[in-house]
Formats: C-alpha cells, structure tokens, sequence
C-alpha cells in the first residue's frame, strides 16, 4: 500500500471510519519524497532505536523500520492503532504506543525500548503540540538527535540567532541543549488536509555539555532568560524588574547588566548565550547579597 498516494489514504480512512481531529493537528504527508527524506535526515540505522511521536497512518513508520532496528510510535489519537495495525503488519521491528507523549516518562521509554541501541527522535510532530513535545524530548537527554517536522516559524524560532525577531526564550533553551540545523520546507500541499502554513524540518543534534556552564545553575539561568524576554518592548532592566519585584530590585539588576558590559538601554532578545550566562550568575550573586 502507498500510504503517500492520496486516493489509497482516502480508501484506508474511509474503510476504518477515521475523521480528521483539528484539535490534535492532524496533517497526514501525501508527498512521498518527504518521509524519504526526513527519515534519511534523521540518520537511523541498524545500530539505533528512534522514537516517533505522532505516526498517523504510518507513511513516516514505514521509512524508519526500513532504517533503523527498532521503532518506536505514540499515538494520541483511539482511532489510529486499527489503521496502524493494517499499514504497518509485518513490522516486526514496529512498537506502537497509544497514550500522550506529553504523560510519558520519555527517559525510561527510551531505557526500556533501546537497550544496546543509539536512541534518536524522528516525528512529524502535531502544530498544536510541537513546542511542548520538543521541550519534554530535549528535557529527557536521552536522544543523539531530534529530528522532526514542525511549523516553519517554530523552525525558525529554534534556530534564531541574537538580534533577530525570532529570538527568545525557546531559542536559547534548545541552543543550550542542542545544536538546531534548518534543513528544508515542505509546501501545505504535501499533506492531508492541506495546512495553511508552510513546514520545516529541523534537525536538533544533542550537545554533550550544555552551551555554557552558568555557576548559578541550570534552574535560575532559565529563569532570568523567560523574565529577560517576558516584556520585549521593554528594556532588559524593566523586563528582569517585572518578573523578579523587588528582589534584587531595580538598582541591582541595572548594575548587575551594567557589570556584564552591557547598555542599560539593552533589550534580552540582544543577548547570546554567553551573555545569558553572566547575567544570571550576576543576578545571583545580587540576589545572595541581598
């Protein structure tokens, strides 16, 4: 079964009586060339484990397990396994989980799964959960690689760079962790039903360390880059001020940005990694004093 070929995806929904659900963004691939090449992308082979999240009718499923050793896929959806059952039967090296990917212990999964296996995540991950599912991924530290295909914007938000207007808190959280690489589009014609926004596929190689090693730890250096984003008109100062209140306060904050070298007119999305990290040891320290 050509599981790309919309006309055989019309007869398979049609024979388990499936119905698209906009609530859990489903967009299923009809453009063979896509699956090919993101699981091409995602680099598994006969020494990895990958784990998918979101499978649909298994077009994806099907390129993975002609890949790698094993393959692992949750689906959210009740209406997906009979559909599954029938386009991935024979699989032998094929695992389906029904549940939330979200509710999952992702770290024991990948433990449980991929003994004596490199762990890796490809997935054509649903628009309406894309961001939470990549956090819970990356959280998880036990994937090689992310390679998935979400929003283009999203895309481009995790891989922005200082200065830029896709710039923020999720960039810095995955450029710490990761090392994110754009890799191409894919039009809205591509899928079932067509979305009306074009799709990217981003591939996310995990970072041995993290992209610095702020002394304040992982935790408060997190929390100074949501409050250094959580107003963006506003300056870093009056941004820090708004999330943290009177402690440190206004004073220490403008001289803990004045001690990294940087304007007191400064705005967070100017900022890189580096930067962020001496901010929040700055900020910790003004904290610890007061």
């Amino acid at each position: 079964m050509n599981l790309c070929d919309i006309r055989e995806v019309r007869a398979l929904l049609g024979r388990h009586g499936f119905r698209f659900s906009k609530s859990m963004g489903q967009n299923f691939l009809i453009a063979d060339w896509v699956p090919r090449q993101i699981a091409g992308a995602g680099g598994g082979d006969g020494t990895c484990g990958v784990l998918e999240i979101g499978p649909g009718v298994g077009c994806l499923t099907q390129e993975l397990c002609r890949r790698a050793a094993k393959v692992v896929s949750v689906e959210l959806d009740p209406a997906l396994p009979p559909v599954l059952a029938e386009t991935m039967a024979g699989a032998d090296n094929f695992t389906l989980i029904s549940g939330d990917a979200l509710a999952l212990d992702l770290a024991a999964l990948a433990e449980e799964h991929f003994q004596g296996l490199t762990p890796l995540v490809c997935a054509n991950l649903p628009y309406n959960a894309a961001t939470p599912i990549l956090k819970a991924l990356t959280e998880a530290k036990r994937f090689r690689t992310i390679t998935v295909m979400v929003q283009r914007e999203v895309a481009l938000r995790l891989a922005a760079k200082p200065g830029t207007g896709d710039y923020g808190a999720l960039s810095v959280f995955m450029q710490y962790h990761t090392r994110p690489e754009i890799l191409f589009d894919v039009p809205p014609e591509c899928f079932l039903p067509a979305p009306r926004v074009t799709s990217s596929v981003i591939r996310c190689q995990t970072r041995e360390t993290p992209a610095v090693s702020p002394a304040c730890g992982e935790a408060f250096f997190f929390r100074t880059v949501k409050a250094a984003f959580a107003l963006r008109r506003k300056t870093l100062c009056n941004s820090l001020c708004t999330v943290f209140g009177s402690r440190p306060g206004k004073e220490a904050v403008a001289a803990a940005i004045a001690q990294c070298g940087l304007s007191p007119t400064v705005r967070g999305e100017a900022l890189g990694m580096e930067e962020f990290s001496a901010l929040a040891d700055s900020l910790w320290a003004a904290l610890a004093a007061g």
